[in-house]
């Protein structure tokens, strides 16, 4: 089932599979029809809008992880995106959803937990919180989160892949974490020096994603060189971001800030030990949010 939120700048719709983003329009363009910003989930290209990644971000070595002596197999980016969530709480502004711990996620992940996902509009901005809560008397909860979501670039059909950038809010110097079969390499290339701005080329993403730590900066905005159409998503304390697409001519871009890592080449590592993993202990419960306006 698909909830919507509406007001008199956007249109938000939310799917209750994955309590995925699956649209973001803004109406009220002076110079074309209401603009989808979302990226469709073409089946034929990348068959996802925005994707929630729960109980890791990325892959694991041979799509394996360890706790307390037991191997467990996990596929990458976890199983939320792939699960109903429950809609617990809908007002004008703000849809909330919920995914508890079942049998079925037990096998694969031998956690209580409870994720609740919040979509709330306010003009042309969409905040997405996120809220984990360890319901476990006894034992922490280990997880990892993140957001995947593919924005429309180009946005028009006359335009070119190339004529969007990245653009920071102040000159930035960044590595890119370099990957081979989604997993970390501990390889790293320059990105930018002391530049505000990353013009898209589809090469860039010939090696994967651009996985960056370590950064100085809260926000990333895609702009088209000048007709001012932008994306801008806010993601503060956040110590990882992806910036992916699929491959030439995908037809969109993803802003992926993380809460969490793939794993490093090698063999199955304890889940504990894993890099990016956060610990819940029990009855507490983790909040983040990040968010997206659309201009």
């Amino acid at each position: 089932m698909t909830y919507f939120l509406e007001n008199d700048q956007c249109r938000v719709a939310v799917q209750a599979h994955g309590a995925e983003l699956c649209s973001l329009v803004r109406k009220d363009l002076p110079d074309t029809a209401p603009l989808e910003y979302m990226w469709p989930a073409d089946p034929a290209v990348w068959g996802r809008h925005a994707p929630v990644l729960f109980p890791i971000v990325g892959r694991l070595p041979q799509d394996t992880y360890q706790h307390q002596g037991q191997e467990y197999r996990l596929p990458q980016h976890g199983f939320a995106r792939d699960r109903e969530f429950a809609l617990v709480r809908q007002t004008p502004e703000e849809l909330t959803f919920e995914l508890r711990a079942d049998a079925a996620s037990r096998v694969l992940y031998p956690f209580d937990f409870v994720l609740r996902i919040t979509y709330q509009l306010r003009g042309a901005t969409l905040t997405v919180r996120w809220e984990v809560h360890n319901p476990d008397a006894a034992a922490d909860l280990l997880f990892s989160i993140g957001a995947h979501p593919a924005f429309r670039c180009p946005l028009l059909p006359e335009e070119k892949f190339e004529d969007y950038s990245f653009q920071f809010d102040h000159p930035v110097s960044v590595e890119r974490y370099l990957l081979a079969e989604g997993l970390l390499t501990g390889e790293t290339e320059p990105l930018l020096r002391q530049q505000a701005e990353l013009p898209l080329t589809y090469a860039l993403f010939a090696q994967d994603a651009l996985v960056l730590k370590q950064f100085d900066f809260t926000h990333l905005t895609l702009r088209h060189a000048t007709s001012g159409r932008a994306v801008r998503m806010r993601f503060d304390g956040f110590p990882y971001l992806g910036l992916w697409t699929k491959s030439a001519g995908a037809g969109f871009v993803c802003i992926e800030p993380w809460q969490g890592i793939a794993g490093s080449v090698g063999e199955p590592v304890e889940l504990a030990d894993k890099e990016g993993i956060l610990t819940l202990a029990p009855g507490q419960r983790y909040t983040a949010d990040y968010s997206i306006t659309v201009a």
